[in-house]
């Protein structure tokens, strides 16, 4: 059923506008021949997050793609549990990622839920990927979390010192991983001039499906 959708979805569909429900999310194969053939440049693994602020402002930022969760569709993010996007998202977990793909003409809008996994998460398989997702990291993007708060007002007063961490040890209770559940994907190609929406639901035996529409792009 996936490689249908995709066959359709690259095809001239004239007469064809949705498609059947399907388990596997078919966004996610045009996603990962967009990365692959983005792959040569150094800013095709940036996104831009939007957040609604507490004063109900938008409010955006660009952040890495860390990948996807084991067997799953939820995009991993790496955070400092001080930024401003953390009370934002906890007062209102809804967020979208715009992502374009400069060489491909590309662009993916991933619109969802996110899950905030900090140290303090009763559930030990999620303390766990949290775990995971630090080591995945260099020790030179590790080390930006035991910086000082992002966006504290700068002292030049106060001297600069070396900052150290021990490669082995665990995340530090600033880092925080972000899980996004996504819930609609927006797909846009300007070469080919096709745009597609892509709705998940829950079908009656509870199980998450897809489905797509080609719209006006």
């Amino acid at each position: 059923m996936c490689d249908d959708i995709i066959t359709l979805i690259w095809k001239d569909r004239t007469s064809v506008t949705k498609t059947m429900a399907t388990a596997v999310a078919p966004w996610k194969q045009l996603l990962f021949v967009a990365i692959e053939s983005n792959s040569h440049l150094s800013h095709s693994s940036y996104v831009q997050l939007a957040t609604i602020g507490i004063n109900g402002r938008p409010s955006n930022r660009t952040v890495v793609f860390r990948g996807f969760e084991e067997n799953s569709d939820r995009i991993k993010i790496n955070t400092d549990l001080r930024s401003r996007k953390i009370e934002e998202l906890k007062h209102c977990p809804f967020s979208e990622i715009c992502w374009y793909f400069s060489d491909s003409w590309e662009q993916f809008r991933i619109n969802g839920r996110v899950e905030v996994i900090d140290a303090s998460n009763p559930d030990q398989t999620k303390l766990q990927q949290r775990e995971k997702a630090w080591f995945a990291n260099s020790l030179k993007s590790r080390l930006n979390y035991i910086c000082p708060t992002p966006g504290s007002p700068y002292n030049s007063e106060q001297p600069n010192q070396e900052v150290k961490l021990d490669p082995s040890s665990g995340p530090v209770p600033e880092y925080c991983l972000l899980l996004l559940e996504p819930e609609k994907v927006d797909y846009l190609n300007l070469k080919s001039n096709q745009r597609f929406l892509f709705s998940s639901m829950i079908s009656g035996t509870g199980d998450k499906c897809w489905t797509s529409e080609k719209v006006n792009a």
